[in-house]
């Protein structure tokens, strides 16, 4: 196998066992729902969409459809900031290796160093469009985030860098010409015409679906965290974009990679709000119950160390004090330091009561970033004709086993560029054709009696957390699959008219896909910790495990 990779996965596809859906989740025809036509169709309007729309040409049209509002997304909440080489001590092949030793042996090299090479022309497009990073006497600010050997985290507003750049990029998307914006606009699935995506099947804010036919379709509908009970992600981010990329044929992979971001804020009433690795990059110590810091017990960087070794220490640390979260304590820091640093943050704490720079702030790991994702080139194409994708929906190569502090937004707006770029070329080279292919799905029955879909979707979630988490066993794995075999016996194959059904049989499929991979990769790597295969095992595991859609 070639050493850095290859940008394909090795060998066949495996078909999930007992995933019963067809290949559409509701019925349609073209004569009986209403079409609209465009050159390239945008699903997911968070940075990797928005980026990618400000890429498409001028004299062509695009449609953003995004399930919420615009500032709902996982990049609204993103904390930490953008790594990038900026200051003059850094350099470029710092930041690839800190990558590259974070990703588990399993990055693609040349995408990690196309990637950082690029970030610096990103960020600076940032700021030409509005976006107000963090400035020290008229220099931005670069923060430290753990894994990485140089101050490279651009950021801003502190602790709340997503929503700045998120309040830029929406605004200038606003203003384009040419490009559309559709808010609460469900993708239920992809239009898929001889092999090739030729659109997709939405509903507007719970209406009947339409049909929208496009020359080139991008999807970029982040994440699936909530597919785990205690997670960072918002409540939309429910693997919508990685199921219907999968019944639409594209080659799906990695998904096993689960990251978990190690410092979840842990306290009943608490919606589990991330507290950012910029506050252990800043100083904070990590404690257990007994107030002592263990993490020299589990690696030499302590608190610095990357996620996965951290959320693998709390973990056993918890076992061993049978104690439910470990604690953050930054009274040792300078308190006005800490308050204008990390404002959000400590609004967060003293929502419940604490004081952030005196109290210790209970924290566990929780749910964060899909690594695994649809397979994409080096500008975002998939497996598909006329579909490409962008951001934490895909698996690039970028993140290995294990995604590197604030290198998510960096991808999402370097793919999100190339795939805008590309899909707009690709568009601009097909005929104006409006008229709709003769695709129709009828094959879905009304369900016989109505579902308690929030109870089962709770159960999905305690099943996650409980057996296919940040320690995982065959054991374990095997009974998780068995139980998402049964809800998936009774659920995927009804017609649901909500967005809570379509997200539903979506979070089964994701279910399905993250344990299927957990339970065939019989290592340990990266973010994926085997208890019963504690080692990295590169002769036999060093590959991609790809799933395809069996239609």
């Amino acid at each position: 196998m070639d050493e850095r990779h290859p940008h394909q996965s090795i060998g066949s596809a495996k078909r999930l066992q007992g995933l019963h859906t067809p290949r559409y989740l509701v019925n349609f025809g073209p004569k009986r729902q209403p079409h609209y036509f465009t050159d390239v169709l945008i699903i997911g309007g968070g940075l990797a969409g928005l980026r990618a729309a400000n890429a498409v040409s001028g004299n062509l049209e695009a449609i953003v459809v995004t399930k919420d509002q615009l500032q709902e997304s996982n990049s609204q909440y993103a904390q930490g900031g953008i790594a990038s080489v900026w200051g003059p001590e850094d350099k470029f092949e710092n930041h690839v290796a800190d990558t590259l030793a974070a990703g588990g042996n399993f990055c693609h090299n040349d995408v990690v160093d196309m990637v950082v090479r690029e970030a610096p022309q990103r960020i600076a497009e940032l700021i030409e469009w509005g976006t107000n990073f963090d400035r020290a006497d008229g220099k931005l600010m670069l923060g430290r985030e753990g894994g990485h050997s140089h101050q490279r985290i651009i950021h801003a507003l502190g602790d709340a860098t997503g929503k700045e750049i998120m309040r830029a990029v929406i605004k200038r998307t606003r203003e384009l010409p040419g490009v559309a914006i559709w808010e609460q606009a469900y993708t239920i699935d992809l239009l898929t015409d001889g092999g090739q995506c030729v659109g997709a099947v939405v509903s507007v804010n719970n209406e009947p679906p339409v049909l929208i036919w496009a020359k080139q379709t991008i999807v970029c509908t982040g994440g699936c965290g909530q597919v785990y009970r205690e997670t960072t992600n918002p409540i939309v981010a429910t693997g919508d974009g990685h199921a219907l990329i999968y019944r639409a044929g594209a080659i799906i992979r990695d998904m096993e990679f689960m990251q978990f971001h190690p410092t979840v804020l842990y306290i009943a009433g608490s919606s589990r709000t991330l507290v950012t690795e910029a506050v252990r990059g800043a100083g904070a110590y990590l404690v257990d119950c007994h107030a002592q810091r263990f993490m020299e017990d589990y690696d030499h960087r302590m608190e610095l160390a990357p996620r996965d070794v951290v959320s693998q220490s709390i973990v056993q640390q918890m076992e061993k004090t049978q104690h439910p979260c470990v604690y953050l304590t930054l009274k040792h820091m300078d308190p006005q330091k800490v308050r204008d640093e990390f404002p959000g943050f400590c609004a967060a704490c003293s929502e419940f009561g604490l004081d952030a720079t005196q109290d210790p702030i209970p924290v566990r790991p929780g749910a964060h970033y899909m690594v695994g994702g649809v397979e994409v080139d080096s500008d975002g194409r998939t497996s598909v004709p006329g579909l490409w994708a962008a951001g934490e929906v895909t698996s690039s190569g970028l993140h290995g086993a294990n995604r590197l502090a604030s290198n998510s937004l960096l991808e999402g707006l370097v793919y999100g560029a190339r795939a805008g770029e590309l899909s707009a070329e690709a568009a601009q080279a097909q005929p104006d054709n409006f008229s709709a292919s003769r695709i129709t799905s009828t094959n879905r029955p009304r369900p016989s009696r109505t579902l308690d879909v929030a109870d089962i979707r709770n159960s999905i979630q305690s099943l996650m957390q409980r057996r296919v988490g940040v320690q995982r066993n065959a054991r374990d794995l095997r009974a998780a699959l068995e139980q998402i075999k049964q809800y998936s016996n009774y659920v995927l194959g009804r017609s649901f008219d909500t967005e809570a059904g379509w997200e539903l049989q979506n979070l089964i499929t994701v279910a399905h896909l993250i344990t299927e991979g957990a339970l065939a990769r019989c290592e340990s790597r990266g973010v994926h910790f085997r208890t019963d295969y504690p080692q990295t095992d590169d002769a036999r595991w060093r590959i991609h495990l790809p799933f395809e859609f069996d239609s």
